[in-house]
């Protein structure tokens, strides 16, 4: 793919500096650099990306053969290849799409058989005296359920739901105090119920609610594949709900994983999550790559980071409700994409996954605007909006919102120059030298590129679109960069050297053979220690 990268480049080189505002005199720019499926309107017109751009980015995902990958994932394929296994996350919300075979066998029933056990026991949970749900997870166990049940807040009619990841004790103490051990559900999610982080909170929760007159063998749950670790742990089958290798921990919101959010907005509302999402992988297999919104929105992404060499890119809900939608991108992305080799086991060409960040506006405005305006490093922006709020009464806090949302994507592609800024200064009074001082704080150079995703109202079946078209566009992007975008080696090393510290920070160890920092730190943090 050589020629295609080189051909990028060559794209860049032509375009460099060019206004992107000056694209805008073609009359129908905006109407061509969007795509759209349904009501979800996807605009990247306020980035340098122009008629030739775009082909030769579009040359890039025939070169990869993204389109045979395509339908290698959704057909059950072992395309995560390192571990051997098929990539399925889109057979969970398979509502209606027929089989989908592994190995030779449909898991289809298998997966609609779990979801109506999960459907079961929601409404037997719902109509209980539960009024709290503790999910207990880490990673892709927590991120996703956590985002999806704030971000579908208005649907709760449910028990209230609290997750709990860290292993810090202040995280779970924090979350059980104020809690009645006697109407608190507590889900346990982990794969192979090994989870070091998960199963020590897991512990503490099962001790507190042993301590506070609670029924550990009637009040857990278990989102995972060990039936005879769940089984020693006190949960029975009836409440162990598990999930095949092909789903991994960050794709896993669609099944099991997503119980508590189930179990907060009820079975409809999350069957109509799952139609979301059933609906954008529809759309992903069928439409024309530039009218493709995840290939789009992966093609944008691999410009600016891959080609343009912005090293992070800042995504940027203005909606309260998708706060920790970044945090869920962030795993989403960077564990799935941040890799230095490619399948063969030979170095990645170009840069692989940028850092994504960001923050709900208009919060973030007043926090790190002010670098992404004026700093020196450029960062892609990519704003949400919904065109509606779920409040009535509030409808003016909305209409400001959007405003917010846009005049910003306006701003950083006009920007401010220093004739622009002398004149508001004049115009504010100062003169002379003080006025040319004052002019060059406020220039804003501008030209920075954002996009735009718009959607009617964030309801369930908008959020499982939301969350779809964001895993295609990783898949995309890993795809045309040749790497696996479906194992996480990089997390595993860490994990190993943290088992082997514990008995040396317990003191049952000696630090003796760790390097000398670590060997310092042990010694000073165990002298500091009651």
């Amino acid at each position: 793919m050589t020629a295609q990268w080189d051909a990028l480049r060559a794209r860049l080189e032509e375009t460099e500096g060019r206004s992107i505002l000056s694209l805008f005199e073609t009359p129908d720019r905006a109407a061509q650099f969007s795509a759209q499926t349904g009501d979800m309107l996807f605009d990247y017109s306020k980035t340098n990306i122009d008629d030739a751009t775009r082909a030769a980015l579009i040359d890039l995902v025939e070169a990869a053969g993204v389109a045979e990958k395509r339908e290698a994932m959704f057909s059950g394929a072992p395309i995560n290849d390192t571990e051997g296994r098929a990539v399925l996350h889109t057979a969970l919300r398979n509502l209606d799409g027929g089989p989908v075979l592994v190995d030779g066998f449909d898991v289809m029933p298998d997966v609609l058989a779990t979801l109506d056990r999960m459907r079961i026991y929601a409404n037997h949970v719902r109509d209980s005296e539960i009024t709290d749900v503790v999910n207990i997870g880490i990673g892709g166990s927590d991120l996703g359920p956590a985002m999806a049940v704030e971000a579908l807040s208005p649907y709760h009619d449910g028990p209230r739901c609290h997750f709990v990841s860290n292993v810090d004790g202040a995280h779970i103490a924090d979350t059980l105090r104020g809690l009645d051990a006697r109407t608190t559900l507590v889900i346990v999610a982990s794969k192979t119920f090994t989870t070091i982080e998960t199963m020590t909170n897991a512990r503490t929760a099962k001790a507190w609610m042993q301590d506070q007159g609670g029924d550990p063998s009637a009040q857990f749950a278990a989102l995972s594949t060990s039936e005879e670790k769940t089984r020693d742990f006190g949960i029975p089958a009836e409440r162990v709900f598990g999930f095949e290798d092909w789903v991994g921990g960050r794709y896993s919101v669609w099944g099991p994983i997503g119980l508590s959010l189930m179990i907060a907005i009820g079975p409809k509302g999350f069957d109509a999550f799952l139609r979301g999402g059933q609906d954008m992988d529809r759309h992903f297999r069928a439409a024309a790559w530039a009218e493709n919104l995840p290939v789009m929105l992966a093609l944008v992404g691999l410009w600016h980071a891959q080609v343009c060499g912005h090293a992070s890119r800042a995504v940027l809900p203005y909606d309260q409700r998708l706060a920790k939608l970044p945090d869920y991108l962030q795993q989403l992305e960077m564990e799935s994409n941040g890799k230095g080799v490619q399948m063969d086991g030979t170095p990645v060409a170009v840069p692989s996954g940028p850092v994504v960040w960001g923050a709900a506006g208009t919060n973030g405005q007043h926090a790190f605007y002010q670098l992404i305006h004026q700093g020196t490093r450029v960062v892609p922006c990519e704003f949400m909006i919904a065109a509606e709020g779920h409040e009535a009464d509030l409808a003016h806090h909305h209409q400001l919102l959007i405003a917010n949302c846009l005049a910003q994507s306006e701003a950083l592609m006009r920007g401010r120059s220093l004739d622009e800024a002398r004149e508001k200064m004049r115009a504010a009074g100062f003169t002379g030298d003080e006025l040319e001082r004052q002019a060059h704080h406020r220039v804003f150079t501008g030209n920075r590129p954002s996009t735009t995703l718009v959607y009617p109202q964030l309801d369930p079946f908008t959020l499982g679109q939301i969350v779809a078209l964001y895993e295609h566009r990783v898949f995309v992007e890993g795809v045309v960069l040749g790497i696996n975008s479906y194992d996480q080696w990089g997390v595993e090393l860490g994990k190993e050297l943290a088992t082997s510290l514990q008995p040396v920070v317990e003191g049952s160890a000696d630090p003796q053979g760790k390097d000398g920092s670590t060997a310092q730190l042990v010694t000073f943090i165990r002298r500091h220690q009651s």
